[in-house]
């Protein structure tokens, strides 16, 4: 007879709770055919959705025709890190870009930097700003729980020191990088990423990087206690409470709850202490997100740590937004290069903007 393994008792648990309700009258049944996934015999997971993956574009005749350059740089032999670097088609030759590091969303379960709709989005970014862009293939859940995607992106952020520096030789491309204007961005699980690996990266020399802000646009955070806008929007068809329920579950180390720090950023934690040492921070936010109350409670408890933070909260909207309308899309870079453009310049850029208030 077969000893069980501690994989085989975990999937036994899961396909149990699978026929339980999670919260209200939903299933994690439910919660996973919503997300396209499903279990594997080995505890991982078949990952279902169909939103297609690109090869980069390294040449301006590569078809189709892109509006920036792109390429892969492998970090590691053992995880398949990589960093997909994106620069404009014709950068400036007497002038250093920005250096964006950008965190993809996907809730830390699903999706990758090459995913056609994050790809499109750095193209954007390294054309119409113009910058360079390194988006940060990190390791998903719950093959890879947390904090496995902070280490992924702490490793970025130690590459691009390392080509600023010239270990091993610098890239072509980071030629045109000014490594003292690097930026974080992310997007929902991203800019949860971006948030962390910033307070983790306070930890070491980083020099001569010098990272002068934070760019989060509808930050993936969450709680114990739901907030009035997941209360409001618990049925939302992108981030249901119950789905979200189920995805900190796979994101989280095991026995953790949903206000250890890595979900709960102002619950406490090892780095509440150095919070007043993070950069200037651009946060975005839409009112019809249900996640929208925990990035207006992150912009209020950054202030209070004195951060200088400039917020903008739209009306209506919904989460992921500027990956499906273009309009919303320019709207967000428009804003993102304003700050960028006014954090370099070291203008002042605090403030909360909102165009409705009705979530507060």
């Amino acid at each position: 007879m077969l000893k069980p393994t501690h994989t085989t008792l975990l999937l036994f648990l899961l396909v149990c709770l699978s026929w339980h309700t999670i919260s209200g009258q939903h299933t994690w049944q439910e919660a996973f055919k919503v997300l396209g996934i499903a279990w594997n015999r080995d505890g991982t997971l078949n990952r279902t959705v169909q939103i297609p993956m690109v090869d980069p574009t390294p040449y301006e005749d590569s078809k189709p025709t892109p509006t920036a350059l792109s390429q892969d740089i492998y970090l590691s032999p053992y995880n398949k890190a990589y960093i997909r670097l994106y620069i404009p088609l014709n950068p400036p030759k007497n002038k250093k870009l920005p250096l964006i590091i950008y965190l993809h969303g996907g809730d830390f379960v699903l999706f990758s930097a090459s995913t056609v709709i994050f790809h499109n989005f750095c193209n954007d970014i390294a054309s119409q700003f113009p910058a360079v862009v390194a988006s940060v293939e990190y390791r998903l859940a719950p093959e890879n729980r947390l904090p496995a995607a902070y280490d992924d992106a702490l490793n970025a952020i130690f590459w691009a020191k390392n080509q600023a520096l010239g270990v091993g030789g610098r890239d072509p491309w980071m030629e045109y990088a000014d490594f003292s204007r690097v930026f974080l961005l992310g997007s929902s699980s991203g800019a949860n990423i971006a948030y962390h690996v910033a307070l983790r990266a306070l930890d070491f020399d980083i020099r001569p990087l010098q990272i002068k802000g934070l760019l989060l646009n509808q930050a993936y955070f969450g709680g114990v206690k739901p907030t009035q806008s997941e209360l409001r929007l618990k049925d939302d068809p992108y981030v249901a409470l119950y789905v979200n329920h189920v995805l900190w579950s796979l994101a989280l180390p095991r026995n953790l709850n949903r206000d250890h720090e890595f979900c709960n950023p102002i619950s406490g934690g090892t780095y509440m202490g150095r919070v007043f040492r993070l950069p200037k921070v651009y946060i975005k936010g839409d009112y019809g997100d249900p996640l929208v109350d925990r990035s207006v409670q992150l912009a209020k408890f950054l202030q209070s740590c004195r951060v200088p933070v400039y917020s903008r909260f739209n009306q209506g909207g919904f989460h992921g937004i500027e990956l499906q309308n273009q309009t919303a899309a320019q709207e967000l870079y428009n804003e993102m290069k304003w700050f960028v453009n006014n954090v370099c310049a070291n203008e002042e850029i605090e403030g909360i903007v909102s165009s409705d208030h009705s979530s507060q």
